[in-house]
């Protein structure tokens, strides 16, 4: 009895918050089947070293450097952008950012919008620095 009373208020708080809470406005809300994997520094630099196998994107802003061999930089918040820039929504797609805030966020969002091979670098370029490994500065910034 005390947890069909305990599973009825934690149904009713949760349709409280519901009702209460606001949407994102720029980044969809995952659905509950919604997975990301992470990988390690090690297994990022060897797929960087295949240059066709990922789309590898820096989602931080602003620009603070990038890794070598990122195939582009767009904003963790400007979903329309990042999804115009990858391929399909099975391609595998591999995201970092400065420390792991923003890419993740990137990557549950992209999930929540139903593409299926999505990879978040945790730590991003600050884990990659402290591996001893080098950033590129772009001449533009971008």
């Amino acid at each position: 009895m005390r947890t069909v009373i305990a599973v009825g208020l934690f149904i009713g708080l949760i349709a409280v918050e519901a009702a209460c809470s606001t949407a994102p406005a720029v980044l969809p809300t995952p659905s509950v089947e919604a997975v990301y994997r992470t990988i390690t520094l090690d297994e990022f630099a060897a797929a960087l070293d295949q240059p066709d196998a990922y789309t590898v994107i820096n989602v931080h802003i602003p620009y603070e450097g990038e890794v070598p061999n990122t195939d582009g930089q767009i904003a963790y918040n400007n979903i329309d952008a990042l999804t115009a820039a990858l391929p399909d929504r099975n391609a595998p797609i591999i995201l970092y950012c400065r420390s792991g805030r923003m890419s993740e966020e990137a990557s549950r969002a992209l999930v929540a919008l139903g593409y299926t091979n999505v990879v978040d670098v945790p730590g991003g370029m600050n884990a990659w620095t402290d591996s001893g490994r080098d950033l590129l500065m772009s001449e533009s910034g971008s």
